[in-house]
């Protein structure tokens, strides 16, 4: 499969719908119009310091995608990207494209002087920690959420 690795564009909304709606999916979150109105204005107005990556075939179907965020590392004195969201879409696993969405936000990382690219995935996430473990290390830190 051929495929191209780029910035998200405007128009490229109900593309990408479905593609945030299917991750929702996947980790049993439903993605209702208003929270994926709410993510897609994040990422195209450049709030919340959101930017997002597609993966577009040679048909001009998009097949995957990663949103991403800078932030700040202060005991190291530099930052880090942080990939809140990575998906291909189960046809098109396989083919390298998750792996190169990560060498894309890696390559933005390096340019930007960041120190480290960083994310998380689900115990039982099986496939994706065999990509993971081949193209990063895995911490030993243990993750907290608090409800507010």
């Amino acid at each position: 499969m051929t495929f191209e690795i780029r910035n998200t564009r405007d128009r490229d909304f109900f593309n990408w719908l479905p593609l945030f709606a299917d991750y929702g999916d996947f980790y049993g979150t439903p993605v209702p119009d208003e929270k994926a109105l709410l993510v897609w204005s994040w990422i195209t107005e450049n709030t919340h310091g959101l930017s997002a990556l597609v993966a577009q075939n040679e048909d001009g179907t998009l097949v995957g995608l990663a949103h991403y965020r800078t932030f700040a590392r202060p005991l190291a004195g530099g930052t880090g990207i942080f990939i809140d969201d990575l998906f291909v879409t189960p046809g098109a696993r396989g083919n390298g494209i998750a792996t190169a969405l990560i060498e894309r936000v890696t390559e933005i990382a390096r340019a930007q002087r960041s120190g480290i690219v960083r994310w998380i995935t689900a115990p039982d996430n099986d496939e994706a920690q065999v990509l993971y473990d081949k193209v990063a290390d895995r911490t030993n830190w243990v993750t907290y959420d608090r409800t507010v």
